[in-house]
């Protein structure tokens, strides 16, 4: 029996500022972390820098309007901090404030619906020189930012994620380099910037409910779930480890208040517990309690496997942190292997949509069977077959297809989901990887003024939503 996505279901693309605005010295903007981190010889393909991206800063109108002609119902962005407090504290830049209104409007000009991130990795460099996120005074700064994008755009935005991915910008920056602040193997420093970030979500969220904008929060994770290579008891301690470190830490204190105790007895035995201040857990366990969804960023699962007595190997390589060779983690405990087999990406990410419902299956067993769902992204990361205004990016269409798909099958099981946003609307800037790793609907001509086309996949897209992927199915 055909189905469509129900009425209350949200179809719709996301980017972050960083990867798309440009503009990074206009307008008052301040500096942030990945302005600087990105000039560092080696640290990213071809030495690419979000200086342009897509100029998405003045593009925004042309871009939106694309959005619109698609019938994107809704639109996921970050707030640059920097555009907002140039040095992360102190005065307000209004020019920061007039550019988000605009986008805003826009958005709602064609009845698209903002959904806002506010922290897509971009921290003000003046926060990140005083400590980033081992600080907690750049958790304080956080929430006032928090406080004024709630002021400045609450009347219209109804949709807010406060964190994106913590798992990645932490791990990647106080573990194996690769992002900023660059660290290696601080593992006190990891955990004690995974309390303050998680001390910043639940204080913004209970000031954003205090302000009875009745609207909805969340908190968006990374979400590559663990599972087992084979039944073998040890490998099946393995992927429970991997999950306890690289999703309950995130999620337990949004959704429970508090951390797993298998979390603590481990740092305990390692001396790496953090301070945790009995007012913080009251925090968290106050915010618990408003939270109003969880976004989950799924791309693909995890193999792991025990490596329990191996040789603790750390990759501090860009290659590694893009998934394309073997990853032991911090602890030895566990490792990411690639069984043949199965069905890769070109950056060795596993294709297999059935695992996220299988991942939701266990985050409901954890956090009760309604917990309220989006896919905050979803999508292929590609080198597409651009043949002057003709892109073929038939693999994304198939990806994309088939993850929808599995959504579908989840919500017909009776998983709470509300929302799928395709990554990304235009070919933005890679973290790591430049504009070589392509992502968008809508591909940029950085020979040509940034010039914009739509894809295959952009017209696939946009009869998905017009018939609210009623034929999924039968394509």
């Amino acid at each position: 029996m055909r189905m469509k996505f129900p009425n209350d279901f949200l179809i719709g693309a996301a980017t972050a500022a960083y990867q798309v605005e440009g503009a990074v010295k206009e307008d008052g903007k301040g500096v942030s972390n990945w302005d600087v981190f990105s000039r560092i010889e080696g640290k990213t393909l071809n030495n690419t820098n979000g200086d342009i991206a897509v100029d998405f800063y003045h593009h925004y109108r042309e871009d939106i309007a694309l959005m619109a002609e698609m019938g994107l119902e809704s639109y996921r962005f970050s707030i640059a901090w920097t555009r907002i407090y140039p040095d992360g504290t102190g005065r307000v830049n209004q020019k920061g404030i007039e550019f988000y209104n605009a986008v805003i409007d826009e958005c709602l000009n064609y009845g698209i619906v903002p959904f806002v991130t506010l922290y897509h990795w971009d921290l003000p460099q003046a926060l990140e020189e005083n400590g980033g996120w081992t600080n907690r005074n750049t958790a304080e700064a956080f929430v006032k930012f928090a406080e004024t994008c709630f002021d400045c755009f609450g009347d219209r935005v109804k949709h807010w994620i406060t964190f994106n991915e913590s798992v990645y910008f932490l791990r990647f920056g106080y573990i194996t380099g690769a992002h900023p602040p660059g660290h290696r193997n601080d593992q006190e420093g990891f955990f004690k910037a995974i309390h303050n970030m998680h001390y910043a979500h639940a204080a913004a969220v209970i000031a954003y409910k205090k302000r009875r904008q009745y609207g909805e929060i969340g908190f968006s994770h990374g979400f590559a779930p663990n599972f087992p290579l084979n039944d073998c008891e040890s490998n099946q301690g393995a992927a429970l480890h991997a999950n306890m470190f690289e999703t309950y830490i995130y999620l337990d204190p949004v959704m429970k208040g508090s951390y797993p105790e298998y979390v603590l007895d481990s740092l305990r035995d390692r001396s790496l517990l953090p301070e945790i201040k009995e007012e913080d857990l009251k925090l968290f366990s106050e915010a618990s309690r408003l939270v109003d969804f969880i976004g989950l960023n799924y791309y693909h699962p995890n193999a792991v496997r025990n490596a329990k007595g191996s040789e603790i190997q750390i990759d501090y390589s860009r290659e590694a942190s893009a998934g394309k060779t073997r990853q032991f983690y911090f602890d030895g405990m566990y490792e990411i292997v690639k069984p043949e087999g199965r069905e890769y990406t070109k950056w060795g990410w596993e294709v297999s949509p059935e695992s996220l419902l299988e991942g939701i299956r266990i985050l409901q067993d954890r956090y009760g069977d309604q917990i309220k769902l989006y896919i905050t992204e979803n999508g292929l990361g590609d080198v597409d077959d651009v043949q002057g205004e003709r892109i073929q990016d038939t693999p994304r269409i198939d990806f994309i297809r088939r993850h929808l798909i599995a959504v579908k099958q989840g919500i017909r099981e009776g998983m709470n989901i509300k929302g799928y946003f395709a990554w990304s609307f235009i070919d933005l800037l890679s973290w790591l990887n430049g504009f070589e790793k392509q992502y968008g609907f809508v591909y940029v001509d950085h020979n040509d003024n940034l010039k914009r086309s739509k894809k295959q996949s952009y017209y696939w897209y946009q009869h998905v939503i017009a018939t609210r992927g009623e034929q999924l199915e039968e394509e």
